[in-house]
């Protein structure tokens, strides 16, 4: 069993906390720390964590603690990560692995330099929807996979956020908050991205927040936030790829796979399951039939990444969640975004290669 200190104690925190006490008995959650120290109090008290820290320097500093959760908001990753590792720990951090290409970079060779593993998030792909949807695939229920198109639409979180300034500044907007969903399920069912090509617009200059507790306050837009995207794999598949907050109509699927021999709809990426139906269209016969899941883990099982990588450490293997996926991940975003400001295709740098499927034999909780 491994230990864990969590930093940040924010929005998403709390389904962490529930499946680090219910499911994954690998990983032990021995300290907490947060800015503001009320939050980091309560889920001490909730969840009867051991040890409660001022600052994430003293939380590094504690021996007993093997891994960092880093779960702070988008644009402070780098920094906390960066402050993990050079203590000597290994990393889990929440989407993106760093506000931009540099960022990542300077995590990736940090991490290679120290011998750490950084693993991140999204782990939605290790559910129980993305899993059936890459070994129907593999086994080539669609054929030759042609393209694809997916869709994030929203409207923005402001409607419902309790804090949702920071998705409009440097590190947010819906590339770098939702993309990673989408890509990493993506690659994780068709393989590695080699170009993208993109177009991009800033619509609203202003948000108005209708949630409490800052309800009637204004927030100043610094970042693109409807792109338009063609996604080309190694493979040879394309991919349109829509990803907005500027969009009021949100009644449209997910991700959609084309092949030869018919269509595939996949679940929602930010779920684990198939809460939006997971179908298949025959070619050859026209009908549309409704898949069942084939693995496990299709509740919300945030945590289970790093599980998975707290078991990889053990067990001497690449985590499924790992900064050689995350890495990827983030130059397919800052790619994107540099395409839409220089009106030129990107041409990816980094290889993907898919590590091991989940092994849906084993018991619940078990990596």
């Amino acid at each position: 069993m491994l230990n864990v200190g969590m930093v940040g104690v924010g929005n998403i925190s709390g389904i962490y906390l529930k499946n680090f006490k219910e499911t994954f008995k690998n990983i032990k959650l021995v300290a907490v720390c947060d800015l503001i120290r009320e939050r980091a109090e309560k889920a001490q008290k909730e969840y009867n964590i051991p040890k409660l820290y001022d600052t994430m320097d003293e939380l590094f500093a504690d021996p007993e603690i093997d891994i960092v959760l880093n779960i702070t908001r988008p644009y402070q990753h780098y920094e906390v990560s960066r402050a993990a590792l050079l203590a000597g720990k290994h990393v889990y951090s929440e989407k993106p692995l760093g506000a931009d290409w540099e960022e990542g970079t300077a995590l990736v060779k940090l991490a290679e330099e120290k011998g750490l593993w950084i693993g991140g998030a999204p782990d939605t792909f290790m559910g129980a929807g993305i899993q059936t949807c890459r070994k129907l695939v593999d086994e080539g229920l669609i054929g030759d996979v042609i393209g694809g198109r997916c869709a994030m639409v929203t409207h923005g979180v402001e409607s419902w956020h309790t804090d949702p300034d920071f998705y409009y500044q440097r590190g947010g907007g819906p590339v770098l908050d939702m993309g990673p969903y989408y890509i990493t399920a993506l690659i994780n069912i068709l393989g590695g991205i080699k170009r993208v090509y993109a177009e991009a617009r800033t619509t609203f200059a202003e948000r108005l927040i209708t949630a409490d507790p800052h309800k009637g306050e204004i927030i100043k837009v610094n970042v693109p936030t409807h792109y338009e995207t063609l996604l080309t794999f190694e493979s040879g598949a394309t991919v349109s790829f829509l990803t907005t907050f500027d969009l009021y109509n949100t009644n449209q699927a997910n991700i959609q796979l084309y092949g030869t021999k018919g269509n595939l709809y996949v679940p929602d990426p930010n779920c684990f399951g198939s809460e939006n139906g997971m179908k298949f269209l025959s070619g050859e016969t026209g009908q549309l039939t409704e898949l069942p899941l084939e693995f496990d883990y299709s509740q919300n099982s945030r945590c289970l990444g790093l599980a998975d990588l707290a078991a990889a450490i053990e067990q001497g293997r690449p985590p499924r969640a790992s900064y050689r996926q995350t890495y990827h991940v983030l130059e397919v975003m800052t790619g994107i975004m540099k395409s839409a400001e220089t009106g030129m295709p990107y041409d990816m740098t980094t290889k993907f290669t898919r590590e091991a499927p989940m092994d849906p034999t084993l018991p619940h909780g078990t990596l």
